[in-house]
């Protein structure tokens, strides 16, 4: 009976140990194990168990990029505890500071004030004083990328919102970028961080070359993407995968050695021949409405940025809204087709018809209502990405199309 008794008071103990030993991983807020007992589970052993334990980012990394998802995306109510983490992770409170002002002009004034609200109380716990300027050197931006993109905007962007123009370059760019309260590897961290948050990849190309430019390595900033994965989404941090990738490869295939020397030997360079229906492939739903296919695609050697391919649209088929960095020339194959920029008319093409879209112009094309298209696509990248998608184009506006003679 004694013996009984020992072995039954014995697992009570190991029992009662055991649920301690859970009592004590326990991070998620109480509610959550009563509520939505799986989030506990993947909130202790995968997020805070694994996740925040690899050590491909620093936890100091891994609070910036945290924080940064809170406060671009407005959850304003997760941002204390996550800003008491930023401190004991070593993030200075000049650097939360300058991070919701960077953040401010990437995703909205209002955001940054409302976070202010919540880390104030933080700063206030903790009896942070408050923070003033930084007295070091302004950073120096690299002239050439700096020329670069000023023409850019100067040429993109100006002519239609000259006001957004010049204060990118003399506000965003001129004033914003250089302030030395965070580096500017980290300010290119939040910015990469939040443009991935908010959803909007088209940004990315710029921003993730900057940020490795910045000193940003090539895995920290793919582990950026995968930590962003738990705070803002699986669909946000996979719709950046093909962009961040685009990136990589560009950057990869310039850092090969080139030379300018025309007598190189080029006898081991060969011709390349991409044959007719090479690879067909069905249009991505996403950016294709109707039956599309697409095939003979073909993409340069660096240095050369080119890439293309024939595009075949059955009736009624098109492409959604999309723009192109350095434009887009179509050669029309067969059938009769439609092309439309924003804001303009809905114009026919034929065979042997040669369309040039200009860089960044909203347009679409495809099929005409009775009859299929093909035609040869042809455009290069810039900094690794050749297209922005944007919203599929309505019936209403496919209906707005010319009489075709």
């Amino acid at each position: 009976m004694k013996n009984i008794a020992a072995s039954i008071a014995i697992s009570t103990l190991a029992a009662t140990g055991v649920e301690a030993q859970e009592e004590r991983r326990r991070i998620a807020p109480p509610a959550v194990y009563d509520v939505a007992p799986g989030l506990g589970h993947f909130t202790d052993s995968v997020l805070f168990g694994e996740v925040w334990e690899r050590a491909e980012l620093q936890p100091r990394d891994r609070s910036i990029v945290t924080v940064s998802v809170l406060v671009s995306t407005g959850k304003s109510a997760q941002i204390g505890s996550h800003v008491r983490r930023a401190l004991d992770n070593g993030v200075k409170p000049s650097e939360i500071g300058e991070l919701i002002t960077q953040l401010a002009l990437y995703s909205g004034w209002p955001n940054a004030i409302s976070a202010v609200q919540e880390v104030k109380k933080v700063f206030d716990e903790r009896k942070i004083a408050p923070v003033a300027n930084s007295e070091e050197a302004r950073i120096e931006l690299e002239a050439a990328a700096e020329a670069a993109r000023t023409a850019r905007v100067n040429t993109t962007v100006a002519p239609t919102v000259p006001a957004l123009a010049d204060l990118t370059n003399r506000v965003l760019f001129g004033d914003l970028w250089q302030r030395p309260d965070l580096s500017a590897r980290d300010r290119s961290l939040v910015t990469m961080t939040a443009l991935v948050a908010i959803g909007q990849p088209e940004q990315l190309p710029f921003h993730a070359n900057r940020a490795m430019d910045n000193g940003l390595t090539q895995s920290e900033a793919s582990e950026a993407i995968t930590h962003v994965a738990f705070y803002a989404g699986w669909p946000r941090a996979m719709s950046a995968v093909p962009v961040l990738r685009a990136v990589f490869e560009a950057r990869a295939a310039n850092a090969q050695p080139t030379s300018t020397d025309t007598s190189k030997d080029t006898s081991s360079m060969d011709i390349k021949i991409t044959r007719a229906n090479t690879n067909p492939a069905a249009g991505p739903a996403d950016y294709f409405t109707g039956d599309v296919e697409v095939g003979s695609r073909f993409s340069a050697d660096a240095p050369a940025t080119v890439s293309g391919g024939v595009v075949s649209f059955t009736v009624g088929a098109r492409t959604a809204w999309h723009t192109h960095p350095v434009g887009q020339t179509l050669y029309v194959i067969s059938g009769q087709g439609l092309v439309q920029k924003v804001g303009g008319p809905v114009e026919a093409i034929r065979p042997g018809d040669v369309v040039w879209i200009p860089a960044n112009v909203k347009h679409w094309h495809g099929a005409s209502p009775d009859q299929a298209m093909s035609h040869f696509a042809i455009s290069e990248s810039d900094e690794g990405s050749s297209v922005t998608w944007m919203e599929k184009v309505t019936d209403e506006e496919y209906a707005s199309k010319p009489a075709i003679d």
